[in-house]
């Protein structure tokens, strides 16, 4: 009995490395944040956006389901395919609607990626922030 145990908990293993947890974020060196100061108002900066708890998490959800955090382009990608597949080459833009939706829209930023602008670089999501889920996606 303790040897078929065995066996099988050792076939399951390598299943383990299919459930990756997200990268945590790179944190600069000591001495490079000992240099950074505060502002002592609020942000209260010229370009400063903010963004409310329930529109921040269907960006993030829209975003995952776009561009999901360990999508890699392939081993053979251009320098513009490998710029299509970064998250930073796209902007957003999140608007409440009735009935718990938000409507997030993200779009290849023009200025990004080298080449020729393809109209269709995006995509526009309802998300329901009543029960976290996307309802749909028009491409």
């Amino acid at each position: 009995m303790k040897r078929s145990l065995l066996l099988v908990l050792c076939a399951l293993l390598p299943a383990c490395a299919l459930f990756r947890r997200p990268p945590r974020p790179v944190h600069a060196p000591p001495q490079e944040a000992a240099g950074v100061t505060f502002p002592m108002e609020p942000l209260d900066i010229e370009g400063n956006v903010t963004v409310t708890g329930p529109l921040f998490v269907a960006m993030q959800l829209a975003m995952e389901d776009f561009r999901p955090w360990d999508l890699q382009p392939p081993k053979d990608a251009t320098p513009r395919e490998v710029c299509l597949y970064k998250r930073e080459s796209y902007d957003m833009i999140a608007a409440p609607a009735p009935g718990g939706l938000v409507f997030v829209q993200i779009w290849l930023r023009p200025e990004a990626c080298e080449g020729p602008i393809a109209l269709d670089m995006g995509a526009y999501y309802a998300i329901d922030v009543l029960q976290w889920r996307i309802v749909a996606i028009h491409h």
